[in-house]
């Protein structure tokens, strides 16, 4: 794997989880109390869906919404059209808390995906007890089978798994994995920028018949009007979002557009 940013937050990651391991043992996490809610449905709509984004801040954006009230925001979100939720919980890079994710689950319907950097059994179980509906795995990450291995424990739980590809390396292990959902993620890793039309074109190297997301990029209601007609089923969006005083009101002008585009999209 190449040395990037990723590499430093995985460094830190796993320095937090061996502290973490120390004082809460994964044998101590409780079931949870409620059923996971579908969040690869939620993203199966007759228009791409959209799985807004909560974070504080990030690498690449610096401070995005400084005094960020995430219940708040996950409300506004549900009330314009959001189909799914994405907390970020790293605490160290992106201002996340996995407290997040429980107190937006207890204020909204829709299903809500754990966004952190998850490389072990730790995580998973820790994602499961927590409350969330999906977590992330990276592929650039983790060594594949140690993916696998993951995917296969969160599926077990009956969590939902976004797998997501940066490079053209890793597309070949989405292909191998099959993952019902699938995202193609515009940055590069080692300069931090954003190639939107890298993105577009990728989606016809996506798995047959996976749910396809596309991640980052997405700054404009063209632009995602672009990602649907490209095949894309859902996007995430946090930046553009987190950059406005109302987030939610953003989304709505964003699926707005969208619907006034007219054709669906047409992978062609």
């Amino acid at each position: 794997m190449m040395m990037n940013v990723l590499q430093d937050i995985l460094a830190t990651k796993r320095n937090e989880l061996a502290r973490l391991q120390r004082t809460r043992p994964m044998d101590s996490f409780s079931d949870r109390a409620d059923a996971v809610r579908d969040f690869a449905g939620a993203l199966c709509t007759d228009r791409i869906a959209v799985i807004a984004e909560i974070k504080r801040r990030s690498p690449s954006g610096g401070v995005l919404f400084s005094d960020l009230i995430p219940t708040e925001v996950a409300r506004s979100y549900q009330e314009n059209g959001a189909a799914a939720i994405s907390v970020l919980t790293d605490q160290h890079y992106f201002g996340g808390d996995l407290r997040f994710l429980q107190d937006i689950r207890s204020v909204v319907d829709l299903p809500v995906l754990r966004k952190d950097f998850v490389i072990s059994e730790y995580q998973v179980r820790e994602s499961y007890a927590a409350g969330a509906d999906a977590i992330l795995l990276i592929l650039e990450a983790l060594e594949f089978e140690d993916l696998r291995e993951l995917y296969e424990l969160a599926n077990g739980l009956g969590l939902h798994v976004l797998v997501e590809s940066y490079t053209h390396e890793s597309l070949r292990f989405l292909t191998k994995l099959q993952p019902e959902i699938a995202g193609i993620n515009a940055r590069n890793l080692a300069t931090m920028d954003v190639d939107f039309q890298e993105m577009i074109a990728k989606r016809t190297s996506l798995p047959e018949d996976c749910i396809a997301v596309a991640e980052s990029g997405i700054l404009s209601p063209e632009q995602l009007t672009d990602a649907e007609q490209a095949g894309y089923n859902a996007a995430l969006i946090g930046t553009a979002f987190m950059q406005h005083g109302t987030p939610g009101e953003t989304l709505r002008s964003f699926l707005e557009a969208v619907e006034r585009s007219g054709a669906k999209y047409d992978i062609g």
